[in-house]
């Protein structure tokens, strides 16, 4: 009886209470999944699993709707452990074993397992990978995942789910499964922690329990617990990955660094962080192993569909909105993973482009700082797991089905370039009209996405657009990018000025810097701080106003209350001092900055008078040039400004003010002496014009010259490069004869490999390629049924791989073929009875070098059945000619004996090798030479095919006188068209 799953009732959620802990803190779950064989696996595994381990182990077995389940009944005779069916809403208890009931997809939210109808994909169900994707968000960095024997690849992206999610993950050992599908792909994906049989699991799901957790920090309700670890241990492993790989984390997210530390740890079985370097430092090879742990490569074809729709209804139609057909479309990928998001991107263009995708030029660039998953994009491999989702009419365009599962088509793959490239420490690339960084930025820090959000602003051409995953936004970067599309994160660049201080190689600032490295460096300054405060105070109050201004005279610094003598002037915004400075102080600056440029000395003018206001100010003006200790850098000049406060004439010695004629003379004098300052002054300033222009002529004079001679060498450059011009063009027409023949070439080798691999699936011989190392270099589809061999078995050598046929000495046999250049050919059963004749030869590169072997397995079953079946028929004949009593003859197409049975010698007393061979007229010297006898087999049988009782008298030499009855039938083969005579001879001499 079928059982209908119930509907899923979502648990009611409950407030936390004070110091309750959260479901991952609570204990771990173990998610198994398993198929075909899996019950032997599963029971060999909870036998060997101790009951109190403090985990919660969920079984997820694929099992049949139409009957009932007996699985718990099973498992309970093999644990100690309560065996639970799965139930709505059931919360997991540590120390129990949960089955799933048949016909239902299982999930886990909230610590309690969920029921619902399976959802069914181009792949069929894939419930264990529901469960262990269900379980890596409920617990991300405590899960553990188990794939267990079965047919398929389902599991394999549950796996890659926990393996990201900071979870450990373990599969059983090929050779030890009774179906060794499932676990061979998850091997293959690469997300695998431990390959062991059965009884291992249990004993390495045994030492992780018993390790002992990571103290947790206090945290808000909720919220993901936040591992103690302490800081400097911490910054030394972020030394030695930065030495090793050349990759600085100090700035990735700390909770995604505690996860992946947590993680390794519990792999390495060490308690604490200091233990980890202990073991880092005897082992170097952790630290690759913690690196790649690091680089979560979190990515799927078609990663939210929605996102890519609206590339086509939003963003394509912009970027092709009256576009030149001759410039490329210039894409960038950062952070592209294992390529998935590469190809999706390319593959929704060259949808949305249609028919005139093939008249676009398209440069796609993709970059990840790991350079294992960059030659995986490159090589653009998938398994079936990873296409699962795609729909049948995608799979058939862009993609080719291969040994390994589906490669990208190479019409896509010949558009993208693939680096290593680290996205905060190299240049970037530029002119783009789409970025796509999706999931990148949530795993960096703050002070890392402050810096690689204006990279991306440079590279992005004008209306350019950028998309974000679907948890991250461009933050305090929002002056640069505008929001287009809110929920699937699509920005486009504004038409902003780039942050002055943006570069592309990263160096750590002193706000950037650890707590702990900011305090040792605090401590040591916090002295001289004060004392820059101090003085910046002393200056602020009794210095005089003043500007540093550069060689060309942009000031650089304001110092005071610069007001009185400078202010901006209307129109377009300036620095310049020149133009800053206030009517009548122009001049006398230009003199005084020219003379302390000219001297190198300080430039002091006293006596000036400032216009504006009531009354000219007096005022007093120093130039000091400021020198650098660093060679390369420009002068500086320290501008200062200082009023003189001029004191009231002093009254007279009766008391009385001078008269007016007396003041009136005195008024003029100063005047008179002022237009003699200010006409020596312009006196001054004439000469330094002058100087100046001398100067300049002298300048523009060299300057002549040296064009001059300039122009005369371009004009000889200019020659040679002419000439090189046409080497180039002469180069570039051999280079195009040379690209057409290559590929003309191309195509030709493209069609022979694919005529070689039709001619390869069509043969139905299983052929195994072997190099000298013994390694299997490629194998034909007829080898992979019958020596179950996968994709993964490429690269391995013939001692790592477990063969379906019995050949334990084949390793020497392929050892002899490759010395002795010879043809083994032998005749092998498989443990089926099934016959095979295994042949193997060297294999020959086309230099005639000896480059390995190959093997071939030819199916002689049916032969061989053909064989012993005519040897039984052979035997069952000649048995009865044997024991026949009267004398029998088999004569061939010329009367020539070809077997006699023994009755014939006895009868008429001749020997054996008197009889065979010879023709029946010469038997016994002639005495069967009898004309009745010829003319019955040369001229009655042919005619008859048959007699029957023929009677016929005859006198022998040595037996005397016969009357014999004589019966014989003429036979042809079908196959051979031989013609054969059987004759027998009854003796009736006695009869009445």
């Amino acid at each position: 009886m079928k059982k209908q799953p119930p509907s899923p009732v979502p648990p009611r959620p409950r407030e936390a209470e004070p110091g309750a802990k959260t479901f991952l803190e609570r204990f771990p779950v173990v998610g198994i999944g398993a198929s075909a064989g899996g019950l032997p696996a599963f029971l060999a595994l909870l036998e060997h699993l101790p009951t109190r381990t403090g985990m919660a182990f969920v079984l997820v077995q694929h099992l049949s709707p139409q009957h009932e389940s007996s699985l718990p009944l099973l498992l309970g005779r093999a644990t100690a452990m309560p065996v639970l069916e799965a139930t709505e809403g059931l919360t997991l208890t540590p120390d129990h074993v949960y089955v799933n009931p048949p016909g239902v997809s299982l999930t886990l939210g909230q610590g309690a397992l969920h029921l619902g109808p399976p959802v069914s994909s181009t792949q069929g169900v894939r419930l264990i990978d529901d469960f262990l994707t269900s379980l890596s968000e409920e617990a991300p960095g405590r899960a553990i995942g188990v794939i267990l024997s079965g047919t398929g690849s389902d599991g394999t992206r549950g796996l890659q789910a926990l393996h990201e999610a900071g979870g450990t993950t373990l599969a059983q050992e090929p050779t030890s499964a009774h179906f060794d599908g499932m676990p061979r792909s998850a091997i293959a994906s690469g997300f695998v922690d431990h390959i062991l049989p059965p009884e291992g699991i249990a004993v390495t799901l045994a030492q992780l329990a018993n390790l002992d957790p990571l103290p947790t920090l206090a945290r808000a309700p909720g919220a993901l617990p936040a591992h103690v670890l302490p800081e400097e241990e911490l910054q030394r492993v972020f030394q030695l990955l930065r030495g090793a790989t050349g990759v600085d984390f100090t700035h990735y997210k700390p909770s995604t660094i505690h996860r992946r530390l947590e993680r390794r740890m519990q792999l390495c079985k060490v308690a604490d962080l200091a233990a980890y370097l202990r073991r880092v430092e005897e082992h170097p090879e952790e630290l690759e192993l913690l690196h790649q742990d690091l680089l979560i490569h979190v990515t799927s074809f078609f990663r939210d569909p929605a996102t890519f729709e609206a590339l086509q209804q939003k963003v394509f139609p912009e970027l092709f909105r009256d576009r030149p057909p001759h410039i490329p479309f210039r894409i960038w990928i950062p952070g592209c993973s294992t390529g998935e998001e590469v190809y999706s991107l390319l593959m929704c263009l060259m949808e949305y482009l249609g028919a005139a995708a093939t008249g676009t030029p398209i440069q796609v660039f993709a970059t990840d700082v790991s350079g294992t998953a960059i030659e995986q994009a490159r090589a653009a491999v998938y398994p079936e797991s990873s296409v699962s989702d795609l729909s049948p009419e995608r799979l058939r365009r862009f993609f080719v089905r291969t040994e390994g599962g589906y490669q990208i088509h190479k019409s896509l793959r010949n558009v993208c370039i693939f680096a290593q490239q680290n996205l905060v420490s190299d240049p970037p690339f530029s002119r783009m009209d789409l970025i796509s960084c999706r999931n990148v930025l949530i795993y960096l820090g703050p002070v890392l996405q402050k810096k690689v959000l204006p990279i991306f602003h440079y590279a992005l051409c004008p209306g350019g657009f950028l998309m974000l995953g679907t948890s991250e936004t461009v933050g305090s970067s929002a002056d640069l990018f505008s929001l287009v599309d809110k929920r699937n994160k699509l920005y486009r660049k504004k038409n902003a000025s780039p942050q002055p201080n943006l570069t592309f190689t990263y160096r750590e600032s002193m706000t950037e810097r650890p707590p702990h490295a900011r305090r040792k460096l605090t401590s040591g300054v916090m002295d001289l701080d004060a004392q820059q405060e101090a003085d910046r105070l002393v200056l602020a109050r009794y210095g005089p106003p003043g500007v540093i201004v550069n060689e060309d005279l942009e000031i650089l610094h304001f110092r005071g209350h610069t007001g009185p003598y400078l202010e901006p002037l209307p129109g377009v915004a300036s620095l310049n001092l020149i133009k800053m400075a206030r009517e009548g102080l122009a001049l006398e600056l230009r003199a005084a900055l020219h003379q302390a440029k000219k001297n190198a000395s300080r430039v002091r003018k006293e006596g000036l008078f400032l216009s504006g206001g009531d009354r000219p100010r007096k005022m007093n003006l120093e130039v000091y040039p400021l020198r650098s200790a660093q060679a390369g850098v420009e002068h500086c000049f320290l501008v200062l400004f200082e009023e003189v406060h001029e004191s009231s004439p002093p009254p007279t010695p009766n008391g009385r003010s001078a008269p007016q004629g007396t003041s009136d003379e005195s008024e003029r004098d100063l005047e008179v002496k002022r237009l003699r300052e200010e006409l020596l002054l312009t006196q001054e300033h004439l000469q330094t014009i002058t100087e100046e222009q001398e100067a300049t002529y002298e300048e523009l004079r060299s300057a002549t010259e040296e064009l001059q001679s300039s122009n005369e060498e371009l004009q000889s450059t200019n020659e040679e490069l002419e000439t090189a011009k046409e080497e180039l063009q002469s180069t570039n027409e051999e280079l195009i004869t040379v690209n057409e023949e290559l590929q003309n070439r191309n195509h030709e080798l493209s069609q022979l490999n694919g005529d070689l691999n039709n001619l390869i699936g069509s043969t139905h011989i299983a052929t195994v390629m072997l190099g000298n190392d013994h390694r299997i270099r490629r194998f034909t589809p007829m080898a992979e049924e019958v020596l179950k061999l996968s994709a993964a078995d490429i690269g391995r050598s013939l001692r790592e791989v477990k063969l379906a046929l019995p050949l334990p000495d084949l390793e020497s046999l392929v050892t002899e073929v490759t010395e002795r250049l010879g043809v083994i050919e032998q005749e092998v059963r498989d443990n089926n009875g099934h016959w095979y004749s295994l042949r193997l030869r060297p294999y020959k590169s086309l230099d005639n070098k000896i480059e390995g072997a190959v093997m071939t397995l030819l199916d002689i079953d049916r032969l061989k059945s053909s064989l012993d079946e005519s040897r039984r028929s052979r035997e069952y004949a000649k048995a009865i000619v044997e024991t026949m009593r009267e004398p029998f003859l088999v004569l061939d197409a010329g009367l020539r004996v070809i077997n006699v049975n023994p009755a014939f010698y006895s009868t008429f007393q001749v020997s054996q090798e008197q009889t065979l061979g010879h023709t029946l007229y010469s038997l016994g010297n002639g005495q069967w030479n009898i004309p009745q006898l010829r003319h019955l087999l040369e001229e009655i049988l042919p005619l008859n095919k048959h007699l029957q009782d023929f009677v016929m008298e005859h006198d022998f030499d040595t037996i005397g006188h016969r009357r014999m009855l004589l019966n014989a039938r003429q036979l042809s083969s079908e196959t051979t068209g031989v013609q054969y005579m059987l004759l027998s001879i009854e003796d009736i001499t006695r009869r009445t």
